[in-house]
């Protein structure tokens, strides 16, 4: 599972349209139902170059492009990306422009490991060492420096050296290849593996022979290189990535080598393991040896390196908040892009991918952004996992480095909390700092935060850091003409929690519950009513920093407060969760009701003697709001105050049905709105960044359905039992074997084998390369399922590649004419499957109808959670299921039904569509992802035996996969009805 983050310059700078300058606020005041915010078309001109000069990216640009970069390259990998964040900040600070002009993206994750495989083997005198993944290239050739030189401050030319060419295909065929020599168990060829990064080649090899105190010999010339005029430097050095470096017994050669040609993955015996410790890299092509070095040398233990720092002091000024506006404060911050909804950034990712998810961003029958936590699973089987949470308070260090550290470390806790997680000793941390080196100042506040975090607060929690990274260039300089301008980062940490999860299906949501009867909303106030606001959203939002930050004052509160909500949990004691964080007390409340459509009723106590409405509903100290049962409110206490904490406990309100907000302070209403107006506002920036990048149309469709104030959310309707198993009569017997086809680039194949297996099948992975080479005849199987993913790349268009390598091949085209024409055979195509069916209609019979699949009406990749309606038709997989109305998965970019006629869409066989929320065939976005006509989705032939789909069944089989599900569903959703409806039909 995936992770990542984005900071980027503030919105704020001279020449840049501010968040609350694109609107026009039309109506009256509080509680106006005509109260409306809409776009200032005229201010949205997608390619202003806001003032910068072309060589510097705006910040716009960076926030448009970047994440689209990021996500194009892991959905076509195949990981879910299921949590980040997003900062934006540039502001002077005691004379100095600071804010994030290099931008900052995170990205990691969290897999499982056998114990067998968790240390590298020894290597015998002659081990091979391979190259394994993609070719050399002209790529991070800028110096070392170049990647930890100040932005503006490199040559041209190498800057451009230095820009990485990204090939996920090549990468995922690599981690294929390593996929099937792990599955091999105590068989596994490969002995020791090192992944290739800064320094390239000339880092990784060595690295790899010196771990098993060995040497090693290289050929310079048998490294696979894309430019071939590349100098031995440039072959030796250079930073292409998708690549790895491994070693193998010589004897698993041949083994090795085939596994690489299955998966049409590169590899290339670059060298050998020898018994001196000397690296020698000949080049037999000059007929010299560019390097002939003892290794200790180069990977000796190096010289301490003394850094003389001073910290510097700085004066800042208060936040004065006595003048501010409640009602204009809110909606400031509501549109603040840290706080406002991420809906443009999450919806491009695959969060799906693998059918290992159970908690996504997206919650909720209404699949609002607003989780705390990414929930996984540990198996198909499987209700145990894992889960990740990220904590950041980068703003926090202009005021006071350590606290800023210490908060980040605390928002990792109080997201992941909502995971259940048998002990806070079993969290553990990535800590990612970055930092402008050499700034004055700058490297003394980072010594003080890495032993804030470090030495003093993580031991007290009970916390390690086991894994981290670092980037000490956090500073942009360029020329404005004649101008030198430069932009300096705060001090940054990111930290990434991972835990072991007891149990998935008892992970807490913000959704606020209404079915439970009478509850209320409690605060677990962290902070103890200190109520610090610098550094806060609010500041930001009005330009100011402040000069008072929060902090994590006492680790061993939280320790207690995170005891007794797992406790809780486990009790089902707590029916919401969400953490106070950027935006404060405000924005969580906000976030609960826009999650659940629901009003709310809020009384605000007075936590210190001089606090104000503002301060309490804006200060962003740690804490969280629970909404719990009113009958459960004397335990709650019990339980907080023998925990010491009763003092932190503070009852504050009541979700309310209805659309509006209350909020009451010392015996007065200080703010009344409309729910939709507050979740209009919190989505406007959204919408704005969606109708400049994507279709202004669909961004418009996404935006106004927060009006619908009737939008009964996802609504599932069964006309069938999803626990009766209609394969059960069968599965006793033998299994039938399925082929779970792929093709380089698909990344579906495990979650489809996963849930033919459930129905009763025998599953078997068979790759083209496989039918192509004839070591696997489709004779041999009763049917076969397409998977998802991308399938070379999609460069050719949706599944054309996938399918002309069967019908320009001879043996394919007949394996699968064949196939295709015998009475006892079938097929499913899903995603990607689907698209490279639909190419091959002139061998398939009856699917003459079938459309083309082309890109999205969005012109964007959609990853959604929506309705499908199963429809009437004769197709196998959907016997007993016509009528229902069922959520599920939908991840692709090209999925729009393209017919080249209406007589060819009349006669198309349809049995799924795309509907609403009511139930309705719909062309509307989101519901319809990408917007076929009459929300055609899924097609079949006329004996049924042959049917396509773009949504993803396969990945929500279990209930547990859904990103939300009513709560009578037991293990098995819905959608195992089509596998096991398979399993019925042969019988």
């Amino acid at each position: 599972a995936g992770l990542s983050g984005f900071s980027v310059s503030n919105l704020n700078i001279p020449g840049f349209i501010q968040p609350w300058e694109l609107y026009q606020v039309n109506g009256g005041g509080a509680g106006d139902a005509a109260s409306r915010l809409t776009p200032d078309a005229s201010r949205l001109t997608p390619h202003r170059t806001y003032g910068r000069p072309a060589r510097i990216s705006s910040a716009l640009q960076i926030m448009l492009d970047g994440p689209v970069g990021g996500a194009s390259f892991n959905n076509e990998f195949g990981r879910p990306n299921l949590c980040g964040y997003f900062r934006t900040f540039e502001l002077e600070v005691a004379g100095e422009m600071r804010g994030y002009h290099k931008p900052i993206m995170l990205a990691g994750g969290i897999g499982n490991i056998s114990a067998r495989h968790a240390r590298k083997e020894k290597l015998g005198v002659g081990a091979l060492l391979i190259q394994l993944g993609g070719p050399g290239m002209l790529i991070g050739l800028g110096g070392g420096a170049a990647s930890s030189m100040q932005t503006g401050a490199n040559i041209e030319n190498l800057d451009f050296d230095s820009v990485q060419r990204g090939n996920a295909e090549m990468q995922r065929r690599a981690q294929e290849v390593i996929d099937r020599c792990w599955a091999l168990g105590d068989d596994n060829p490969i002995l020791s593996i090192h992944d290739v990064g800064a320094g390239g080649l000339s880092n990784a090899l060595p690295e790899l022979v010196h771990g098993a105190a060995r040497g090693g010999r290289f050929d310079l010339r048998s490294i696979p290189s894309e430019e071939p005029g590349m100098s031995p430097l440039q072959i030796w050095c250079n930073e292409a990535q998708e690549r790895y470096v491994l070693a193998i017994a010589p004897a698993r050669r041949a083994e090795f080598a085939a596994i690489c040609a299955r998966e049409r993955c590169p590899h290339a015996v670059v060298g050998t393991a020898t018994a001196d410790d000397r690296l020698v890299v000949a080049d037999p092509l000059l007929k010299n040896t560019p390097v002939d070095m003892e290794l200790a040398v180069l990977l000796g233990k190096p010289p301490k390196m003394l850094r003389n720092v001073t910290r510097r002091t700085t004066n800042l000024e208060s936040f004065d908040i006595s003048k501010l506006d409640l009602r204009e404060a809110c909606l400031r911050v509501l549109r603040l892009p840290a706080v406002a909804d991420k809906t443009f950034l999450i919806s491009i990712g695959d969060r799906t991918v693998g059918g290992m998810t159970a908690r996504d961003q997206m919650l909720g029958p209404w699949q609002v952004p607003v989780a705390d936590v990414a929930v996984t699973l540990a198996g198909f089987f499987e209700h145990c996992g894992e889960a990740m949470a990220i904590g950041e308070r980068t703003q926090l260090a202009l005021i006071d480095a350590p606290a800023s550290a210490r908060m980040a470390v605390g928002e990792a806790i109080t997201n992941i909390a909502a995971a259940s997680i048998a002990d806070i000793g079993d969290i553990k941390l990535s800590a990612n700092w970055m930092a402008a080196a050499g700034q004055p100042g700058e490297d003394a506040a980072l010594y003080d935060a890495v032993r804030a975090v470090g030495m003093e607060l993580c031991p007290q929690l009970g916390i390690s850091i086991p894994v981290g990274k670092d980037s000490m260039s956090m500073k942009t300089t360029w020329s404005d003409g004649d101008e030198k301008r430069e932009v300096t980062a705060p001090l940054s940490l990111i930290v990434s929690a991972f835990a072991p999860v007891t149990d998935a299906r008892l992970t807490l949501t913000p959704q606020l519950r209404m079915d439970c009867g009478a509850t209320v909303l409690v605060l677990v106030d962290l902070g103890a009513g200190k109520n610090r606001l610098g550094g806060s959203a609010l500041a930001q939002a009005y330009g100011r920093i402040g000069n008072v930050a929060p902090d994590l004052d006492d680790p061993l509160r939280v320790t207690k407060w995170f005891d007794v909500v797992q406790a809780l949990n486990r009790a089902g004691r707590i029916v919401a969760y969400h953490d106070r964080s950027d935006g404060g007390l405000f924005v969580t409340l906000c976030e609960m009701a826009f999650a659940s459509r629901s009003g709310l009723a809020v009384v605000l106590p007075r936590s210190a003697a001089h606090s104000s409405a503002i301060a309490e509903l804006f200060n962003e100290e740690l804490g969280a709001v629970l909404q719990v049962r009113t009958g459960d409110m004397p335990l709650l206490r019990d339980t907080f105050r023998d925990a010491g904490l009763g003092d932190e406990l503070l009852e504050i309100g009541r979700p309310v049905a209805g659309e509006e907000i209350s909020i009451v302070f010392d015996g007065a209403v200080v703010l009344r709105a409309l729910r939709t107006e507050l979740h209009r506002a919190w989505s406007a920036t959204t919408f704005h960044l969606q109708w400049m990048r994507d279709n202004p149309q669909c961004a418009q469709q996404e935006y106004d359905r927060i009006t619908d104030v009737a939008d009964p959310g996802l609504s599932p309707h069964l006309t069938f039992d999803p626990a009766a198993d209609v394969a059960a009569p069968f599965v006793h017997g033998a299994r039938p074997r399925i082929a779970i086809l792929r093709e380089q680039g698909v990344n579906g194949q495990l979650e489809m084998g996963a849930a033919f297996d459930r129905a009763g099948f025998d599953a078997f992975d068979v790759h083209m390369s496989d039918i192509i080479a004839g070591r696997v005849k489709l004779a041999d199987f009763r049917g076969f399922t397409a998977c998802g993913g991308f399938s070379y790349g999609d460069v050719l268009g949706a599944g054309e590649g996938w399918a002309k390598s069967i019908l320009f091949n001879r043996r394919a085209r007949d394996e699968f004419a064949a196939f295709f024409q015998r009475a006892d055979s079938f097929a499913l195509g899903v995603c990607n499957g689907c698209q490279m069916m639909s190419n091959l209609h002139e061998i398939i019979p009856g699917s003459d109808a079938w459309p083309h699949f082309v890109r999205n009406k969005s012109e964007q990749f959609e990853a959604r959670f929506v309705m499908a309606e199963v429809l009437p038709s004769p197709s196998l997989f959907f016997a007993g299921m016509a009528g229902s109305r069922l959520p599920v998965a939908v991840a692709h970019g090209e999925g729009y039904a393209e017919f080249g006629s209406s007589a060819q869409r009349e006669a198309a066989l349809v049995a799924l569509r795309f509907v609403d929320n009511r139930g309705a065939a719909t062309e509307s976005y989101p519901y319809n992802p990408n917007g076929s006509p009459a929300g055609i989705t899924g097609l079949t032939t006329a004996d049924g035996r042959f049917t396509i789909l773009m949504p993803h069944p396969e990945r929500v089989f279990r209930s547990v996969q859904n990103s939300w599900h009513p709560a009578g569903w037991g293990e098995d959703a819905p959608w195992l009805r089509m596998f096991r409806n398979a399993r019925k039909w042969v019988g």
